[in-house]
């Protein structure tokens, strides 16, 4: 039970640092550094041609990455459990843990942006918008803005929170590390456009492969929160039914969907999809509504997915 006791300190100490302190400074957080490298592989491979050669270059790529920052977790995790106590260890974990999934800062942005459309600062607004949606910002207006706002909300409980989580539940810190590997490849060369289609296939496949089955568990806990937070649960089931398919992305439209239901709202990125119905206005408070949701949600993971996992996983394995 060593095991299943650690991971759990761990997880729970990890949840606290990022709920009191956010995110780390940039020239200190992994996730930045794999972004850097990423973009410096980037760019040598963008400068070759063919549509072959492009789709080699970018599982490279991909490898690489993730190669590069699990592997050395791995054996400095080694290291800790075999030459130090379980403190030095924990706190090592936690810090590294925190890293690779982040809760508040999903919080404050949304925060930060309900405060400036309430004061009718609506470029502020969209400057805002820019840390939380790769769409232009400055194309929005305040109810796109809102809409927006909602379905990042509930797109980022799954690769912002619930599949790093899971992958550390299963496999450890190395495979929390890998997680976010993955996602962050899939963020920066993932694309459909000319530029990144064959550079990225095999990024985006892997991020799809990857938050599968945790989109699904996501959207349930969705539904269940919406019952817990009197939203309208039996709504959230059934837009999550007959909507979860119609986002490009398999995984994507599981959560918005869910939320969308819930909150009695239609979601919209126009040209893309529309989830849900417009049983009510979009108004900031929705936000609020979502960022509640947001939390519960990832609380039930917690206490239903992560600690069972933990718990199966030590009693499989026996150790680290």
């Amino acid at each position: 039970m060593r095991l299943f006791w650690i991971r759990l300190t761990t997880m729970i100490l990890a949840m606290a640092l990022d709920w009191v302190f956010g995110e780390p400074p940039e020239r200190l957080h992994p996730t930045v550094w794999m972004g850097k490298y990423i973009l410096k592989a980037e760019k040598q491979a963008l400068e070759r041609n063919g549509k072959k050669t492009r789709r080699v270059l970018g599982a490279v790529i991909a490898i690489s990455t993730i190669l590069l920052f699990t592997v050395p977790t791995y054996f400095l995790e080694m290291i800790l459990v075999t030459l130090t106590g379980n403190t030095i260890y924990i706190i090592f974990a936690s810090v590294a843990l925190k890293t690779t999934f982040a809760a508040r800062c999903m919080h404050q942005y949304n925060k930060n942006l309900c405060s400036a459309i309430q004061k009718g600062r609506l470029e502020d607004a969209r400057q805002q918008m820019t840390l939380l949606v790769r769409r232009d910002p400055w194309r929005l207006d305040q109810k796109q803005m809102i809409s927006a706002s909602v379905e990042t909300i509930a797109e980022g409980i799954v690769d912002g929170v619930i599949s790093p989580l899971f992958y550390f539940s299963l496999l450890g810190l190395p495979g929390a590390v890998a997680y976010r590997a993955v996602n962050t490849l899939d963020s920066m060369i993932g694309y459909k456009d000319p530029t990144y289609i064959d550079l990225g296939f095999f990024s985006a496949k892997l991020d799809t492969a990857a938050n599968y089955i945790p989109a699904r568990i996501t959207s349930l806990f969705l539904v269940v929160s919406a019952l817990i937070l009197g939203e309208d649960a039996m709504k959230s089931l059934q837009i999550l039914r007959r909507d979860h398919s119609k986002t490009e992305s398999l995984n994507a439209g599981w959560s918005m969907s869910a939320m969308a239901g819930a909150l009695g709202l239609e979601l919209e990125k126009k040209g893309y999809y529309k989830l849900g119905d417009s049983d009510e206005e979009l108004s900031i408070n929705h936000v609020s509504r979502a960022l509640r949701m947001h939390i519960t949600s990832i609380l039930l993971f917690l206490i239903f997915t992560a600690l069972p996992l933990i718990y199966l996983t030590s009693k499989l394995t026996g150790g680290f």
